[in-house]
């Protein structure tokens, strides 16, 4: 079969080599999945950088969230266990952890529902408790980890102000159903945030970039308001005052979604339930922007990586052969 392998640390498309290797064979609790969508995620390029706080031993293949197909026939979604990845024809995963894939879904659709779904439904209902009627401040509005999170936002009965980075994914972010949009490189987010809310700030807002997006969070956090970490797109990890939160009543709430597969596989369980009802009635729909061959998974990686994507790229291998 072929599948993308990583030999050494570096930028994807310099260090993801698409080969001939042998399927993978499954271990104890396992089953072979044959990969019908692989869904491309930050982890993927932090994985080949080697910055990821995974480290799969060389060589590995990249690709952590699939829609994949049993071996009697059932249409599952799956995180593969590494280091067989999800770039590839083939992969395996543990069987107790399988999800089914929505019928209303089609499989790029149903790849991209996982990770950042998950994550959005943790990061809004589990650790910031967000209510309707509150106002969701969401960076990167227009990728695949802020898009997820505002549709859900809106589906909770939120206000969504999204924050993207230029006029097309502007577009995007407003396609999506934000009701505010402020484009950080020709707007003032900090002001334009005050202006839409009165003044008052967000009460929950969801940071998957850090940085400066942090610096600016910080700012517009409204009185007893939410700040979820969810991660450093950015690359700059940022040091909070936290005689700030103190001064100004604010949470700051850190969420590593994979932590609960091992804590508490159940809420796993029950929040793709949710997901799979809101994406039943149409209130989500993962936005996938590309559906690429196998052959184009490092450059769609790559271009994951250098910040020019919008919504999520799906690698859809053409046929799984030996």
């Amino acid at each position: 079969m072929q599948a993308w392998q990583v030999h050494e640390n570096g930028e994807p498309s310099e260090v993801m080599r698409l080969e001939d290797v042998a399927r993978p064979v499954p271990g104890d609790g396992q089953v072979l999945l044959k990969v019908r969508a692989a869904n491309i995620n930050f982890p993927d390029v932090l994985m080949c950088r080697g910055h990821y706080q995974v480290r799969p031993p060389l060589p590995f293949t990249p690709g952590v969230e699939i829609c994949g197909e049993t071996e009697d026939g059932r249409r599952v979604i799956a995180n593969p266990a590494l280091p067989h990845g999800g770039f590839a024809e083939y992969t395996v995963a543990d069987a107790a952890a399988l999800l089914p894939a929505p019928d209303s879904l089609d499989d790029a659709e149903a790849a991209a529902l996982h990770v950042g779904y998950q994550t959005g439904w943790f990061g809004l209902h589990r650790r910031a408790h967000l209510e309707a009627g509150e106002t969701l401040l969401v960076h990167a509005a227009a990728g695949g980890v802020g898009s997820a999170a505002v549709q859900l936002g809106k589906a909770a009965g939120a206000t969504v102000i999204g924050v993207v980075g230029g006029a097309d994914k502007a577009a995007v972010a407003r396609e999506l159903g934000c009701d505010v949009v402020v484009d950080r490189r020709s707007e003032d987010v900090v002001a334009a945030v005050k202006e839409a809310t009165g003044g008052r700030g967000a009460d929950v807002i969801y940071d998957p970039v850090g940085g400066e997006a942090y610096t600016q969070s910080a700012k517009v956090v409204a009185f007893e308001g939410r700040i979820v970490v969810v991660g450093f797109a950015s690359g700059t990890i940022p040091s909070p005052a936290l005689n700030h939160a103190l001064v100004k009543n604010y949470s700051i709430l850190g969420l590593h979604w994979g932590l609960y597969n091992t804590k508490n596989p159940k809420l796993v369980q029950h929040c793709h339930e949710q997901l799979t009802e809101l994406a039943a009635r149409g209130a989500i729909k993962p936005l996938v922007s590309e559906r690429v061959p196998l052959a184009g998974a490092a450059d769609a990686v790559q271009r994951l990586g250098d910040g020019v994507t919008t919504g999520r790229i799906a690698v859809v291998p053409t046929g799984a052969q030996a």
